[in-house]
């Protein structure tokens, strides 16, 4: 079973365009930061959701550096 947050999936963030990744890193970033402070403090009921955390922030730059190098490309708007 692979670890990450359920709507944070490859799939789904390949679907995202560059300014929705970049807003999805920045709310990660601040959760990371939140979480950290909870475990210092001592109030962090979920360990595992900073390795859960750590994950995405590391498939996110994943696509986006993928995409940098044309490996990945990024959605393009659908006519309708």
């Amino acid at each position: 079973m692979a670890i990450g947050s359920k709507d944070l999936t490859p799939a789904d963030l390949d679907g995202m365009d560059t300014e929705r990744l970049s807003a999805e890193l920045k709310k990660a970033k601040q959760e990371l930061f939140n979480l950290r402070f909870s475990s210092a403090t001592g109030q962090l009921e979920d360990h595992g959701r900073l390795k859960t955390v750590r994950r995405d922030i590391a498939r996110i730059y994943t696509i986006l550096r993928e995409r940098e190098l044309g490996i990945r490309t990024a959605p393009t708007a659908d006519a309708k």
